[in-house]
């Protein structure tokens, strides 16, 4: 067994402890107000997002191996969103934060759900890290994509940042060359195609909410 499978050994087993964990944290913070803990929702967090970074790892690790491929189903938007909006809010409630969803009535999408789930989820969590008040994600069918977003109202992306991803915006992505949770989106992004056509993603400021707007673009 070589130095990689022995780490993601290794990362599967932190990931099955964090959980219990996660699970411990959300009966508390059923039993304790905020006010009387208000450090309970940083530990939330917190908890929430390593886990995030530790599915993603594992996740990189399959790919990487071919142990993974998309597995591409029919999914009621609406309802995924809802159910992604449901999963956070109680960290988000501890932190002071709303989360909202739209979406186009009757949209439906076709992508890999387990995949897209873990990527969303881990973009809300870097989110919840930013933004002041609210969080809103939204899809709508643009130009025969499907264009999942995320919205916060902080102070948005880097410049840099968004020139360095626009400029590799429809290139497969290079590990290094960004953040985890970035180079997972846009792996995964890539990994879902139509024709000759690949998924990608897109960063902006001032958009919905006036911070940062993560998108994933689906053919």
């Amino acid at each position: 067994m070589n130095f990689a499978d022995i780490l993601a050994s290794l990362i599967h087993d932190m990931k099955n402890s964090l959980g219990l964990v996660i699970n411990t944290i959300d009966d508390l913070g059923e039993e304790l107000q905020v006010h009387e803990n208000p450090k309970l929702g940083t530990l939330q967090h917190e908890a929430r997002r390593l886990n995030d970074n530790l599915i993603a790892l594992l996740s990189l690790y399959k790919i990487d191996k071919g142990q993974l491929s998309t597995n591409i189903e029919e999914i009621d938007v609406e309802q995924f969103l809802y159910e992604i909006s449901v999963d956070n809010q109680a960290t988000a409630n501890h932190l002071g934060i709303t989360i909202n969803y739209e979406s186009e009535e009757g949209l439906v999408g076709y992508f890999d759900e387990w995949l897209m789930r873990g990527v969303i989820n881990s973009l809300i969590g870097n989110g919840l890290r930013y933004s002041s008040s609210q969080i809103l994600i939204h899809a709508a069918s643009v130009d025969g994509y499907l264009v999942l977003s995320i919205d916060d109202d902080g102070d948005g992306f880097p410049q840099n940042m968004i020139d360095a991803q626009t400029a590799q915006q429809h290139k497969k992505p290079q590990q290094g060359e960004t953040q985890l949770g970035h180079y997972f989106a846009s792996l995964v992004a890539h990994m879902h195609s139509n024709g000759e056509r690949e998924g990608y993603i897109k960063l902006a400021n001032n958009q919905r909410l006036g911070g940062g707007c993560f998108s994933i673009w689906l053919p």
